[in-house]
């Protein structure tokens, strides 16, 4: 015997049957789990059998050919080879002749349907209960911890050139702190409700995802900023179009199928990468466009922010976007008299050399005084001569301090400078300058010296392994904290490294607007979600703190609701009357 049910029926039953469930889910208001940082694994020769599981996960997206990577549009995966849509391939920056993947690219009308999707997907989404929104991300950064660790670490470390800590911090620990903290951020702001209220009145608000959709451009750099910029929006019940950086979509593509894994529903978040301007420029004309999470270069943000503008000036939006940058960065170390010579210069290393300096914290200046400055750089020269390059396809490759620079472009870039600065009678190479690029994009790290503080390497942003440094006379230290406030147009990051308290007081007052994160006997990168939250302002972005509760207020729009309880019996009030 069958049973027919019309479509009316069945779209009644299943209305009232997703009502119900949403109305069990909120028969409590259940405490998250305790959240902390995600320890970091070490990676030391004592725990080989992290290094057996690593190795395992680096052959599989090795030696089984490219990876096939499509576009996922309502949740329907989309592949080129079965149709006239371009193909991009991500090639191993570190192994020029080792291609990891096939990314099909979007077409204009694929960009529209993935708009009309996260539209479509929208209403039952900020529907859905906080728990259960909250609950995918939770498992999301349970399974990239877990399961998948050793996944992300491998697809990383193969398309983005990081070495093993590196895709550590990033690709695992940063990554899964964002997906949790955000929750323990996201339940604080629904409980911040008005303080106040009246006899008879209940006063509450509540925060509402933004009416339209949201757009997330992603770098090649953190595989963890890709995870934040389209995370926070969407659990704050926003739906996302997602342009993922073509050199990171190997391991994009692996954190959009565990975000798959862990529940998230069609059409939430849309995975569209493509030809940037074509992306973008197709987003933007649309009404509903409603907020910008944006993660590159400051000549990119101020092309947007500007197309916006214009678009919110032609009346294109139903609403004033929310744009959400973070950009470049020229990064200071201010090294004082009284410093720790060997933990300020080590701290220096680390800072512009980590990840081949392709972190927009990445130390890029360094103001160093004349009475150490020669046992300064004896340690720098020293410690570079023992750096080790990555090398994935070889066992004792993988521990490498400095793998190579992301593309092409960036190759060109940092080898002109350094030879430019051949050629400047104001520069000197203290070390490297050397580079290769027969078999990946391998660049030395290169110190460069120079006479002028006002020289333009002090002020340019390369995004490599090129720290440009200038000594100053010891009794100029304040007149130094004034050039370092004064000449970049940039404030993200800096450090100033002192013993003396009054130099470290002058300091952190001088340099107010200079860094967003400011750090004092400590390297100008690493900021740990929870931590220290993560932005800068001037040409560095909107500093709106990724790793805080702040960057989610920029994904809700707040309505305040007032509840009477008491009738009035006449229109008049005390004082209309005699």
């Amino acid at each position: 015997m069958s049973i027919r049910i019309s479509t009316r029926a069945l779209w009644q039953f299943q209305t009232r049957g997703y009502s119900q469930i949403r109305s069990f889910a909120q028969l409590s208001t259940p405490a998250i789990p305790t959240i902390k940082n995600e320890p970091v694994k070490p990676f030391s020769h004592t725990e080989p059998v992290d290094w057996d599981l690593l190795r395992a996960s680096l052959l599989r997206y090795t030696d089984n050919g490219s990876l096939d990577i499509p576009l996922v549009i309502n949740g329907e995966r989309i592949y080129g080879k079965d149709t006239s849509r371009t193909i991009e391939t991500q090639i191993n920056p570190g192994k020029l002749s080792q291609e990891l993947a096939t990314v099909t690219q979007a077409s204009e009308e694929d960009i529209k349907l993935a708009i009309d999707a996260a539209k479509q997907a929208k209403l039952k989404w900020l529907n859905t209960p906080f728990v259960d929104r909250a609950a995918i991300f939770l498992k999301a950064a349970d399974l990239i911890s877990t399961k998948y660790r050793y996944d992300v670490l491998a697809t990383t470390m193969l398309g983005q050139g990081k070495n093993v800590y590196q895709a550590e911090i990033d690709s695992v620990t940063e990554l899964s702190d964002f997906f949790r903290f955000n929750v323990k951020y996201a339940q604080e702001l629904y409980s911040t409700q008005p303080s106040e209220t009246s006899a008879g009145v209940w006063n509450r608000v509540e925060y509402r995802p933004l009416e339209g959709f949201v757009y997330a451009v992603t770098p090649f750099n953190f595989t963890a900023i890709a995870a934040n910029l389209i995370g926070a929006p969407a659990l704050m019940g926003n739906t996302v179009v997602w342009k993922p950086s073509k050199y990171a979509a190997l391991s994009n593509y692996l954190l959009y199928t565990i975000l798959e894994e862990a529940g998230l529903p069609k059409g939430v978040i849309n995975f569209v990468p493509g030809e940037p301007v074509l992306v973008t420029d197709t987003v933007l004309k649309d009404p509903e466009f409603s907020a910008l999470h944006f993660t590159g270069s400051t000549k990119v943000f101020k092309n947007l922010y500007k197309k916006i503008s214009d678009n919110v000036a032609n009346d294109i939006y139903k609403d004033f976007p929310r744009i959400v940058g973070e950009t470049g960065g020229k990064n200071f170390h201010v090294i004082h008299p009284s410093a720790s010579l060997l933990h300020s210069a080590l701290s220096t290393i680390r800072g512009a050399f980590e990840y081949q300096g392709q972190k927009c914290s990445a130390t890029s200046i360094l103001f160093a005084p004349k009475s150490i400055w020669e046992d300064f750089k004896t340690v720098l020269i020293e410690s570079l001569n023992t750096i080790k390059p990555l090398n994935t396809s070889q066992p004792e490759g993988l521990n490498g301090f400095m793998g190579p620079v992301i593309h092409e472009a960036s190759f060109n870039k940092i080898t002109e400078a350094i030879e430019q600065a051949k050629n400047d009678p104001e520069l000197t190479i203290i070390s490297g300058g050397e580079y290769d690029k027969t078999k990946g994009y391998f660049i030395e790290p290169t110190i460069l010296q120079t006479t002028n503080p006002n020289h333009p390497f002090l002020k340019t942003e390369f995004f490599g392994p090129l720290l440009t440094t200038y000594v100053y006379e010891d009794v100029n230290f304040e007149q130094i904290l004034t050039q370092v406030n004064n000449n970049s147009q940039y404030g993200l990051t800096g450090s100033i490294f002192a013993k003396d308290r009054d130099a470290i007081r002058l300091a952190e007052e001088k340099l107010r607007y200079s860094a967003g994160n400011f750090y004092i006997n400590d390297k100008s990168t690493g900021a740990v979600v929870g931590q220290q939250w993560f932005g800068g302002a001037r040409a560095s972005g909107t500093n709106d703190k990724a790793g805080s509760g702040n960057i989610l207020s920029r994904f809700v729009s707040i309505r305040a609701i007032k509840e009477n309880f008491y009738e009035i019996t006449d229109f008049k009030y005390p004082s209309n009357y005699k």
